[in-house]
């Protein structure tokens, strides 16, 4: 026979083979014996009680969804001259480039014609409308992309030029996640060689396709469940991703970390609370491990200079925030800026804002970094807004001071451990930092009983009210530089605080993954809330021009070469200043707070201004899920304008409830009422007045209140101070739910 025949003979053989077993395997399935009764009811019942327990398919950890063609450039590995060169085309970091100056060469909008700026493409994301969630991230572009994130962590790629969505990526958070202290947030991605790096809030970092959201990698940072979280936009540089870790509330020990930026793996930490042998160790307890759990976290991006060497960043409070007797010291690094070898992660230098805080005035505003020319001379600066009120000037080459820093002594209090001395610098504060005869009157009332003091003064058992507060100062919203004008923009807040340390009080006892404040900190209710926006000249540290809000400044700063400084408003403005002088020339009413830094971008020729504006949990405005577009070009001069068919909106439903879990917060077993309440507290209240009640950032601890229900329902619809009216956004039935938890929290020790 020939070669073919034999051929097929052998396919004839191989057919009969694998049909034969496939008949055997098909009669074995037909004839199996049906199960003995009492199995089959075993069965049943194991179905049912699955069944109860979940209702839902389990839901996948990564969903990438593509809607259309991804028409951009691929990101390269992009160098140091890349990523040092300020934005115009591009915005390729976070805070726009390596330094953090948020500084545009762009020029096309300028003084002269900002005033014509309208609105070009406005695009719904369809996710973190909750009041839990804040929209705080900056977008980025790359050839003509724009990449965004949501208080949810939803990722999503659109057209840069019309806010078509090309992709969204949608991950799936932990199940019970509640170590979040301050809300649900993100404030940015990164970019680098063809990905997009997310930090999730329960501390995982991730690494997507840039042209499908498909992940590429992830790595677990850390566990969420001991009070470890990523709020802060990943940096790319040199084939490396940087990222720091959240959750000083919750007793964690602070640190940045590289990793690699092709598989996740890490390749150094740098703990930001030093351990033994360590430079800075000897400013904790030596008998203890306060250490261990000292805090110091990373809420923002850092900053590198490649020719030194470094990279930059700024800590948050030490553990417990507001009880200093337990940790004696200066407790180093916290409420620091400090500088770190790039290569290795080595300790180069620090400077301490704040020594052995106890009023949570850290340094959560990034690091800027800068050159001027000072006495004939180009120095290599350093800017860091604190809360404190003062901009902090440093040579980033040691951490010198560049206009002059006095270490001054300051009131002092035994029981809370206090620093002797506390650093003032030289030049002017952006708020006020004593209250004054004529503030005690006018903002606190003739008939204000408690005692009030200046900045630096310690508290125990008696309520003490300062200004500024743990809302700053400056808060997280970033800074901004430009090299032409050489001023520093900063936002500040200027509110008041009381604070009081109660022995045996629920705050001071550490329990691992729960909040860990050690005191009592809560603003003054009907105080007013006050804003700024500053420009301060780099070489004396002065103030050049202010404008002042009857709210607090709660967005970011992006300020460009056509001299003009864009800023969001609590209100939902987006807002236009003169750089040079401070005189409002333009603004635009989106639908929710703008509380995210603006940037800007080029494409084919077309300047463009982007916010977006989704509201804020702390600043207490109105949610959205809206990215606004802006330019010369542009067709609305407001909101109203756009038809209902003009609105760009995702096609794709995003689960993102991880309600299931149980957490620190609880309610008692049974009511169903209160269950509901406990639900609606967590998406509504928790950020401000914390799990229980307790421990929350910008609300009054709640479960020793006296009121009665109807106070208690009149002021969850209508809201005071800083706490927005909910009436509108909760329905009746979610009102009285919650009004339910609360009553359950009062009669709790009752």
């Amino acid at each position: 026979m020939d070669k073919q025949m034999w051929i097929v003979i052998a396919a004839v053989a191989l057919l009969t083979v694998v049909g034969f077993f496939a008949f055997q395997n098909m009669a074995e399935d037909d004839t199996t014996e049906p199960p003995a009764e009492e199995n089959l009811a075993e069965d049943e019942k194991a179905a049912e009680n699955e069944e109860s327990e979940s209702t839902q398919t389990p839901k996948e950890d990564h969903t990438a969804v593509q809607h259309s063609e991804y028409q951009g450039e691929i990101a390269p590995e992009f160098s140091s001259e890349d990523l040092l060169k300020p934005p115009s085309t591009n915005w390729i970091t976070h805070g726009g480039d390596m330094y953090n100056r948020r500084y545009s060469t762009l020029e096309k909008i300028n003084t002269s014609n900002v005033a014509d700026l309208k609105l070009e493409w406005v695009t719904s994301l369809g996710s973190g409308l909750e009041f839990k969630y804040s929209a705080e991230a900056t977008p980025l572009v790359y050839d003509g992309i724009m990449f965004n994130i949501t208080g949810a962590d939803v990722v999503q790629a659109m057209d840069a030029t019309t806010g078509e969505i090309i992709w969204e990526y949608v991950p799936q958070l932990a199940d019970g996640l509640d170590t979040a202290c301050c809300g649900w947030i993100s404030r940015g991605v990164g970019l680098g060689d063809g990905k997009v790096y997310v930090g999730l809030l329960d501390s995982r970092l991730v690494a997507l396709d840039q042209k499908t959201g498909k992940v590429v990698w992830e790595t677990t940072v850390d566990d969420w469940e001991k009070g470890y979280t990523i709020t802060a936009a990943p940096l790319y540089h040199d084939d490396k991703v940087y990222i720091g870790v959240a959750g000083g509330e919750y007793g964690i020990r602070g640190y940045l970390a590289a990793y690699d930026a092709d598989m996740g793996r890490e390749i150094w930490r740098t703990y930001t609370v030093p351990g033994p042998g360590e430079v800075g160790h000897d400013t904790w307890p030596q008998e203890t491990d306060a250490w261990l759990k000292g805090g110091a976290p990373i809420w923002q991006t850092p900053a590198i200079d490649p020719e030194l060497n470094m990279i930059y960043l700024s800590t948050g409070n030490p553990s417990p925030d507001f009880d200093g007797s337990q940790r004696e010291g200066d407790n180093l690094f916290s409420a620091s800026i400090l500088a770190l070898d790039l290569t290795t992660g080595q300790y180069k230098w620090h400077f301490q804002e704040v020594k052995h805080d106890i009023w949570d005035m850290d340094a959560p505003n990034p690091v800027i970094l800068f050159d001027v020319e000072m006495d004939g001379e180009t120095r290599k600066g350093l800017g860091q807004a604190g809360k404190t009120g003062w901009v902090y000037l440093l040579d980033r080459s040691n951490g010198e001071p560049l206009v002059g820093i006095e270490d001054k002594p300051v009131p002092q209090d035994e029981r809370q451990k206090t620093a002797e001395t506390q650093p003032y610098p030289v030049g002017d504060s952006f708020v006020p930092q004593s209250i004054t005869e004529e503030m005690l009157k006018e903002d606190l009332g003739e008939d204000f009983e408690y005692q009030v003091a200046d900045i630096f003064t310690p508290f125990w058992d008696e309520p003490v009210t300062i200004t500024p507060s743990p809302q700053g100062g400056a808060n997280w919203p970033p800074s901004a530089y430009n090299p032409e004008t050489e001023l520093f923009y900063v936002l500040g807040n200027w509110t008041y605080f009381a604070f009081a340390h109660y022995e045996g009080d629920e705050a001071n006892e550490y329990k691992e993954g729960q909040n860990w404040i050690g005191s009592v900190m809560q603003p003054i209710q009907n105080a007013p809330n006050r804003g700024t926006v500053t420009a301060i000249d780099v070489k004396t540290n002065k103030i050049v021009w202010q404008k002042q809000w009857d709210d607090l400044a709660y967005s970011g700063v992006l300020t460009t070469s056509g001299d003009l400084v864009f800023v969001g408003h609590n209100d939902g403005r987006i807002i236009a200043y003169d750089a040079t002088n401070g005189e409002q020339l333009w603004e635009f009413m989106t639908d929710a707070g703008a509380n995210a830094p603006p940037m800007t971008y080029e494409v084919d020729g077309k300047q463009y201004i982007s916010i977006f504006s989704g509201g804020n949990s702390l600043a207490g405005t109105q949610h959205g899920d809206k990215i606004y577009t802006f330019s010369l070009e542009g067709q609305y001069a407001t909101l109203e304008d756009v038809p209902d068919d003009g609105i760009n909106s995702s096609p794709f439903f995003k689960d993102t409830d991880n309600e299931n879990g149980q957490g620190q917060t609880e309610a008692p077993e049974g009511d169903a009422v209160v269950q509901e309440g406990l639900k609606i507290y967590e998406n509504n209240c928790l950020a401000c007045h914390g799990a229980e009640g307790v421990g929350g950032h910008n609300g009054p601890k709640l479960n020793n209140l006296d009121w009665t229900k109807e106070e208690l329902i009149a002021q969850v619809k209508n809201g005071s101070g800083n706490m927005p009216p909910f009436e509108g956004s909760l329905s009746e039935e979610e009102i009285n739910a919650v009004v339910e938890y609360l009553e359950s929290l009062i009669n709790k020790d009752k």
